[in-house]
């Protein structure tokens, strides 16, 4: 083989299936398959797509939960670049349709039980996709042919992943081959442990595969020729599950950790194998740190920090900078990656001193491609190849970066994006409500929680449960506000714009940051 770096799924399925064909690539329950007879089933679904009209530079999607099915149609379209946009599945119907007519997809595929969701969602366009159900697309690829093909370059798109919009849309991040396996090459010549992967390694798939957290762990599978291990949703439960199957790396959010090292049945669970916990979406508490090194002692901890459209991380806080008794290091998001260039920067676009707040931006090789038919939101979030991240940061003198706040308001939620804007679009409708503003509030177990500021219509009474429930048939539940705070005026700057730092400044009040 080459020793060319490897930049596309196509290099990668060729060369395992060689190199490793008896090793399982997919695994879910029951199921497996190795690396030798997923390169054949991926050629009958690169035949069955191409039977539906879908060729390179199509989209198709996804909606359902984490399935060995889902990354099967991923890897294979990918292999001749036709384009995956995998929805989250606790959207409502009118996001689910927004995101199918903005893609265009030529095909959607359902996971078990989404049918119903699907035909909802489908009857509100006026051009909805092909709908393949999953017994259905199973016996088509089943019947296909393994056929030939000409395989997708580096800088081919192959991933497509939604994230909420500033201004109520979401908008989707193209992501190339080479955005998803470039920062390997460097983060392997530097040699960093974590980099390097024992044949019978296997990685935890838990979180979903409609953000880059989900999927993303797939992808770096598929890099390292190792098995996933592919669950539905996360579950404590599940995670105890997989460490008795002997995974060895997984991503979660801290409280789903949380979830996991408080489970009763983490005191006898066999975690040994485990040689990586990387958690993102927010910073470690110090308590929770130190209850899950007692729990899975053998584990380095790595805070992971990044974003769709840097393709995940560009900043980590190695297991090194992580000790029990608490650092200032701690508190920081970690260092640039190999391969990836950070630095803070003020309004005027030049680089700030070190210590001073700015925007945080970055140059990076796995920086997106740019946003689907969006040329004016692409130029103003990648100028001169820096990707503005949004969030308020200052670097340390030795890089290390310590967020700050989100200058975009975007609100994290359980390792969720929620942007107020969006809320506050689907809230406003509701008869009772003259102004609303949308912010995070302080959440022990979520991070942040959505709140609503409401100013009501005159001689109108804001029902709390009402509002939650308007909004909750036209949002996914986790935008969905956890309270409702009723106030006569809402605070404004001179030129008329919501002050939501003025919302948010009584519930942060004593907190050394701005986010949780």
């Amino acid at each position: 083989m080459t020793d060319e770096p490897k930049l596309s799924f196509d290099a990668f399925v060729r060369h395992w299936a060689a190199e490793r064909p008896d090793h399982i690539v997919l695994e879910q329950g029951d199921e497996a398959i190795n690396f030798s007879d997923f390169e054949e089933r991926s050629r009958k679904i690169i035949a069955m797509l191409a039977s539906h009209g879908v060729g390179k530079g199509d989209r198709i999607a996804w909606l359902g939960k984490n399935s060995r099915h889902y990354f099967e149609l991923f890897y294979s379209a990918a292999r001749v670049g036709v384009v995956m946009v995998p929805i989250g599945w606790r959207l409502a119907a009118p996001e689910i349709a927004y995101i199918l007519g903005d893609t265009a997809a030529k095909l959607l595929f359902l996971g078990e039980g989404f049918e119903e969701m699907a035909e909802k969602a489908c009857g509100q366009m006026d051009s909805p996709p092909e709908v393949l159900t999953t017994p259905a697309g199973l016996s088509e690829i089943d019947a296909s042919p393994a056929a030939e093909f000409a395989a997708a370059g580096p800088d081919d798109a192959v991933l497509q992943l939604y994230t909420s919009g500033t201004t109520g849309n979401p908008k989707g991040a193209v992501l190339t081959n080479r955005n998803l396996f470039s920062l390997r090459v460097p983060s392997k010549e530097e040699g960093q442990p974590w980099s390097f992967f024992d044949e019978g390694e296997a990685i935890l798939v838990c979180m979903p595969c409609a953000h880059i957290g989900g999927t993303g762990l797939g992808i770096m599978a598929m890099g390292a020729g190792i098995r996933a291990i592919v669950q539905e949703e996360f579950t404590p439960d599940g995670v105890l599950d997989a460490f008795e199957q002997g995974i060895t790396r997984l991503f979660i959010v801290p409280a789903a950790l949380q979830m996991v090292v408080q489970h009763p049945r983490a005191k006898t669970t066999d975690m040994s194998a485990v040689k990586y916990v990387m958690y993102g979406a927010a910073p470690i508490p110090l308590d929770l740190l130190r209850e899950a090194v007692r729990t899975i002692p053998e584990a380095g901890f790595m805070q992971c920090y990044g974003m769709t459209e840097t393709t995940g991380t560009i900043a980590a806080l190695p297991p090194e900078d992580h000790s029990l008794e608490g650092n200032q290091r701690m508190k920081s998001a970690g260092k640039a990656v190999p391969g990836a260039e950070l630095k803070v920067i003020g309004e005027d676009g030049e680089e700030l001193p070190r210590g001073e707040v700015g925007e945080l931006i970055c140059k990076s090789p796995s920086n997106m491609a740019g946003y689907w038919n969006l040329p004016d939101a692409t130029q103003s979030s990648l100028k001169d190849g820096w990707m503005h991240t949004g969030d308020a940061a200052y670097m340390d003198e030795d890089g290390y970066v310590f967020i700050q706040d989100r200058i975009k308001d975007m609100i994290i939620s359980g390792g969720e994006n929620v942007y107020p804007a969006q809320v506050e679009s689907a809230i406003y409708g509701h008869p009772a409500i003259a102004e609303v503003a949308v912010i995070g509030v302080p959440d022990e177990t979520w991070g942040e929680a959505v709140k609503a500021c409401i100013v009501a219509k005159p001689g109108e009474e804001v029902d709390e449960a009402s509002i939650i429930e308007w909004t909750r048939e036209r949002l996914a539940g986790f935008k969905v506000p956890k309270s409702i705070d009723v106030i006569d005026v809402m605070p404004r700057n001179a030129s008329g714009k919501i002050l939501r730092k003025d919302l948010r400044a009584p519930y942060w009040e004593g907190r050394e940051r701005q986010v949780n």
